[in-house]
């Protein structure tokens, strides 16, 4: 495969409107993605740093999710809602426990 010619092809979500519900969903994932983020790369032994530094395993973000710059936040919260977006246009449907 030659990896110069990769187009990526996402499956367009744009028609896709999600609930007032299944966006509060998209908040907690976000804060989850985050979380699963920080556990793999302080188990990898990387730690806080005011850089990234690969060399060193530091990085800026393994901090708490609230405590992150809106930036950040916006990164982790449009995987979450891309996501559901992409569950409900392949059909499945997402509900409450009872």
């Amino acid at each position: 495969m030659n990896k110069e010619k990769y187009i990526p092809q996402p499956i367009d979500t744009s028609d896709i409107d999600l609930s007032d519900e299944l966006l509060e969903l998209a908040d907690k994932i976000a804060k989850n993605v985050h979380e699963v983020w920080s556990y793999g790369r302080l188990k990898e032994g990387w730690s806080y740093g005011a850089e990234r530094n690969d060399a060193e395993k530091t990085h800026p973000c393994l901090i708490a999710y609230e405590d992150l710059s809106e930036e950040e936040k916006e990164y982790d919260l449009n995987t979450a809602l891309g996501t559901l977006r992409l569950i409900v246009k392949l059909g499945f449907k997402i509900s409450l426990k009872s």
